[in-house]
C-alpha cells in the first residue's frame, strides 16, 4: 500500500446511534437493528450527516463461529435513546484510512487491514489506543458487495 492510497484523517468527536449483534454473522444481526431504526427516520442516506461505521466487538476467538459486531451512525442532537438504540459518544482520534474494495469480504477486508497495518509499520506514525473503525459506503456498482473506508488508530 503506498502512501497515496492512505489519507490521514483527524476524525471528530461523533454522537453515534450503537447497535450490536453476537454470534454467527453478527454484522447482519446489528445491521438489522440499525436498519429498524433508522430507515423509517430517513437516515439510510449514507451521506456525511449519517455516517456508519462498524466494527468487531468482541473480536472473533479461536475456534468459536461466534463474536460480535458494533454498528454506529452518526446522529444529530434531536436523535435520543430508547428501548432499540444507545446514543454514546465517540472523541474521534487521528486515523490512517484505506479505501476497501470488497468483492469477497472474508478475503478483500482482512487483507486491506492487514497491508494498512503494514504501511503503518513503515511509515512515521505509531500504533494508537483508540477504536479501530470500518466506514460503510453505499455502493451500486455490479460485481461489488460494497465498499469501506477502514480507519486504523495512529499516532504522530
Amino acid at each position: 500500500m503506498n502512501e497515496n492510497k492512505v489519507r490521514i484523517v483527524q476524525l471528530e468527536p461523533l454522537r453515534v446511534a450503537r447497535f450490536h449483534g453476537f454470534g454467527e454473522g453478527p454484522e447482519d444481526i446489528a445491521w438489522k437493528k440499525l436498519e429498524d431504526w433508522a430507515k423509517p427516520r430517513g437516515l439510510l442516506d449514507f451521506t456525511e450527516a449519517h455516517r456508519i461505521f462498524g466494527f468487531n466487538n468482541p473480536n472473533p476467538a479461536p475456534g468459536s463461529p461466534n463474536y460480535g459486531y458494533e454498528y454506529w451512525i452518526t446522529v444529530t442532537e434531536e436523535e435520543t435513546a430508547g428501548e432499540a438504540v444507545e446514543i454514546v459518544h465517540f472523541p474521534g482520534g487521528l486515523y490512517a484510512v484505506a479505501e476497501c474494495i470488497v468483492h469477497d469480504p472474508w478475503e478483500d477486508i482482512p487483507g486491506t487491514w492487514q497491508r494498512l497495518v503494514a504501511w503503518r509499520e513503515s511509515s512515521p506514525y505509531k500504533a494508537a489506543e483508540h477504536q479501530w473503525l470500518e466506514r460503510h459506503l453505499h455502493v451500486g456498482i455490479p460485481g461489488r458487495e460494497f465498499d469501506l473506508d477502514l480507519y486504523l488508530p495512529i499516532a504522530g
